[in-house]
């Protein structure tokens, strides 16, 4: 459960927008926690409802043949006391529901605490985060209360009824005894028989608290399945998702174009942007009416203030955002191949943002050849071989540890990969190749301060932003992808490293397009497209697209 839960959110970037529009909370905790307490309680109750139909089959016939009324009584008072306990503890899955969410509310802020730990100590605000974080366990505490409260009574109904009728056998099959018609030993066997029958046919009053946290565990659960299910199926659905997004794949054979042109030698298109409207998901719009194209070493350098919807277009462009109206073609080389085509055939390959129609997410990454660059680069857990080959490689069966290999892992645990996709991609990079580029982007020294390729850490905190930034230039530099979309990537590093940077990566082929507000950045980019804070009471344009030449800041980027 745990692996097909977790492949559903993965595919089709589910985790990305369940995260940036709040769908659910605690996702990680209903795959850990949940799943786990579900397996194990439906197990549990499996057992437990298959003892008890095995035991009331046993005994219900000792009982009927001694006395039959006596079965009949049980029977009703079973049914009774099973509505009273639905009925005193009906407010328990709610109760149970929210504990779970509050609890993990709280996790969520440690695991916050611990993550931004260097942020908060800058600026002191310790006794904030204890006031934030008491908040958060003061609620969870407070609907324990409620929760205890509710377990009390209805544990004082349970205790009564199972003790109240303990008599009853006895007191009914006495009298046959003392006029005859039985044996004392009938005695003992109807109070047993009573006794595992009432058991049996209380099996919901017994179980009742744990019932109801399984319950609360199956809604939310429930929840979950149904916000993954609602993604994969959403698709041209969604009325405000009308962003078409297209890539053709360009390939090397010779010859004429389909409409009959003849081939690009020199101009590559890599993306085209028709009449784009981005809007967000409360449908305020961002940029109005954008068209332009990039053709292959065309350097874009996006500007404009903040929150005009820079990055939001390289969202657009990247397939994480369709809120809005118009069309994308990007044009891509299957990643890895970056070589000078002097006679591209451009085939059109229809792909929505919205349907994942090439392979899964991963495997559509690496078909597209299209890489993005955040400004606050993420480090996966692993080696810091891991980081420079990812996410274009994962570590191979043939890289994993002896102890690994031998180890009995279940099948559906080793997850096979896609083999168009494992095709498409380049030769994986050696260690000299690893080295190479960390020697390229100035982080050799990695080397010897961590001890080689293949030490584990915590890099997200071990490393400077400015490491980090360059290390991502570092993963850009070995899948060499068609195109390269930079948000802010090089914000905390000085001019000198920038400069190194973008020259690496110009050298080796890449077309790029940046987010920046360094005037030094024009000098590495060729167009420039300026977006404006969009007016909501006007219809123009809010951009202007042009040679970087044209741009009045290029000449005081020179100086």
């Amino acid at each position: 459960m745990t692996s097909y839960y977790m492949e559903r959110y993965l595919k089709n970037k589910t985790f990305y927008k369940i995260q940036s529009q709040s769908t659910i909370d605690n996702p990680d905790q209903r795959i850990v926690d949940d799943l786990s307490s579900f397996t194990g309680t439906a197990l549990s109750f499996s057992l437990t409802l298959f003892n008890a139909a095995i035991d009331l089959i046993s005994f219900s016939n000792i009982l009927f043949g001694i006395y039959p009324p006596l079965f009949g009584v049980l029977l009703a008072y079973s049914l009774g006391g099973t509505a009273l306990s639905v009925f005193l503890g009906k407010g328990l899955v709610s109760l149970n529901f929210l504990q779970e969410k509050k609890e993990a509310d709280f996790r969520y802020g440690l695991v916050r605490v611990r993550e931004n730990a260097e942020s908060i100590a800058f600026y002191g605000g310790e006794e904030n985060e204890m006031q934030l974080l008491l908040s958060r366990f003061r609620s969870a505490f407070e609907n324990l209360n409620q929760l205890l409260i509710s377990s009390r009574n209805l544990d004082f109904f349970t205790s009564g009824y199972r003790y109240l009728i303990q008599i009853l056998p006895a007191a009914v099959v006495a009298p046959m005894y003392f006029s005859g018609k039985i044996e004392f030993g009938v005695i003992n066997q109807s109070v047993s028989a009573f006794n595992h029958i009432l058991g049996d046919f209380s099996l919901i009053v017994y179980q009742f608290q744990a019932l109801s946290a399984f319950s609360a565990v199956i809604d939310r659960l429930g929840e979950f399945d149904d916000v993954l299910d609602s993604n994969s199926k959403k698709g041209d659905q969604d009325s405000k998702e009308k962003i078409q997004l297209n890539f053709c794949l360009i390939s090397s054979s010779n010859g004429l174009h389909s409409n009959g042109s003849m081939p690009l030698s020199k101009r590559v298109k890599l993306l085209h942007v028709e009449h784009l409207t981005v809007q967000t998901p409360s449908e305020a719009t961002l940029i109005k009416d954008l068209s332009f194209e990039i053709f292959e070493k065309d350097h874009l350098l996006v500007t404009g203030p903040s929150g005009s919807g820079k990055t939001s277009l390289l969202r657009v462009i990247a397939g994480l955002w369709s809120f809005g109206n118009g069309a994308i073609t990007v044009y891509v080389r299957p990643r890895g191949d970056l070589e000078m085509l002097h006679s591209p055939d451009v085939v059109s390959y229809q792909v929505t943002s919205t349907n994942e129609t090439i392979g899964d997410s991963t495997g559509r990454r690496n078909f597209e050849g299209v890489i993005f660059l955040p400004q606050k680069p993420y480090m996966v857990l692993g080696t810091l071989r891991q980081q420079l080959l990812y996410p274009t490689w994962t570590e191979d069966s043939d890289n994993l540890s002896d102890d690994a290999k031998q180890s009995d892992s279940v099948p559906f645990l080793m997850r096979a990969r896609d083999a168009r996709c494992v095709n498409e991609r380049s030769k994986k990079p050696t260690s000299e190749d690893l080295l190479q580029v960390l020697n390229d982007v100035s982080l050799g020294h990695l080397l010897s301060r961590f001890d080689g390729l293949d030490s584990t850490h915590e890099w997200s905190s071990v490393l400077s932003l400015g490491e980090q930034q360059r290390l991502a230039f570092g993963r850009l530099l070995l899948s060499k992808p068609t195109l390269a979309l930079l948000d802010e990537s090089t914000s905390a590093l000085d001019e000198a490293n920038e400069a190194r940077l973008y020259q690496l990566i110009q050298a080796a082929g890449i077309t790029y397009i940046s987010i920046g507000h360094r005037r030094t950045l024009y000098k590495y980019h060729k167009k420039v497209l300026h977006v404006s804070t969009a007016d909501s009471t006007s219809t123009q344009q809010n951009w202007s697209f042009k040679d970087v030449e044209e741009d009045p800041i290029y000449d005081f980027s020179k100086q």
